[in-house]
């Protein structure tokens, strides 16, 4: 059985409702940021579903050094935190070295290791010792069984406030496919599995200069996840994606994600009545 791990309003695991994880991809404006939030927080209320509040404070890997990379940690936490207290929403951001584990253990309740140091030791167990709930995304180098390694890792610097995150394995060259059964191999290691749904349609570098990306798929994948059976969905949403400084191409439009969501949790409910799962 899949252990509950509970952050903030939201319990991620058992036979539990899946938990929306959603937000701008970086931080690019304040203002954005918090109506974002407002937003998302209506919508989870009125749904009745769990919600954590993301959007990363540096995207410390983009395709190019001319690429937006975000507000940077002291006044991307600042703005986090205001998202935390000010709406009392959960919040995950991605942390990218041993650096930024400390101050960013002070304002998240999820730090998570982005998908590229999936392997780094020192960065999991830097993490794994501050006690927060910590997300990993698979690699896209990966095997969904590699990650029994990250969680090895995690359970011995001290926790199994485990979470990890399917969001697509390379194939070829500047695209990515998801292997649905690797959603049921890592439910296997005992922690809750997230889909990143926005992220598994992202076109790498398909840009020339930038990740391109094909939302119009999101719904698709995501509703075939739920089927699966999955205990969190990841989107990146905004409010205007064609103008979004990262990740625009593979964003939903926020007037796209109440419906989406509504097939997604009819779903989950059918799968979750009464089933025991691996």
């Amino acid at each position: 059985m899949v252990r509950e791990i509970t952050v903030g309003n939201a319990v991620f695991g058992g036979d539990r409702p899946l938990v929306l994880i959603a937000g701008p991809c970086v931080i690019e404006d304040e203002s954005v940021t918090l109506r974002i939030a407002e937003f998302l927080k209506a919508l989870a209320a009125e749904l009745g579903i769990g919600l954590v509040f993301k959007a990363s404070f540096d995207k410390a890997n983009r395709t190019s050094v001319t690429s937006f990379r975000g507000p940077g940690l002291a006044e991307g936490l600042r703005i986090l935190s205001r998202v935390k207290e000010e709406l009392d929403l959960p919040v995950v951001s991605d942390i990218h070295d041993i650096s930024q584990v400390a101050p960013a253990a002070e304002v998240l309740d999820i730090l998570q290791i982005p998908a590229f140091l999936s392997r780094q030791t020192d960065l999991l167990v830097a993490a794994a010792k501050t006690g927060k709930v910590v997300n990993v995304k698979k690699g896209q180098f990966l095997a969904p069984w590699d990650m029994q390694n990250a969680v090895g890792k995690l359970e011995a610097a001290g926790t199994d406030q485990v979470l990890l995150t399917e969001r697509g394995a390379s194939f070829g060259y500047n695209n990515l496919v998801t292997d649905m059964r690797s959603l049921v191999i890592m439910r296997e290691t005992g922690c809750p599995v997230i889909f990143d749904a926005t992220h598994s349609v992202q076109l790498p570098g398909g840009s020339g200069g930038s990740s391109g990306g094909q939302r119009q798929y999101v719904g698709a994948l995501s509703r075939a996840a739920a089927a699966v059976g999955i205990d969190g969905l990841f989107w990146e949403v905004h409010e205007d994606p064609e103008q979004a400084l990262c990740d625009g191409p593979n964003s939903l439009y926020l007037s796209d994600v109440r419906g989406m969501l509504e097939e997604i949790l009819a779903i989950d409910a059918i799968v979750k009545k009464g089933t025991v799962r691996p």
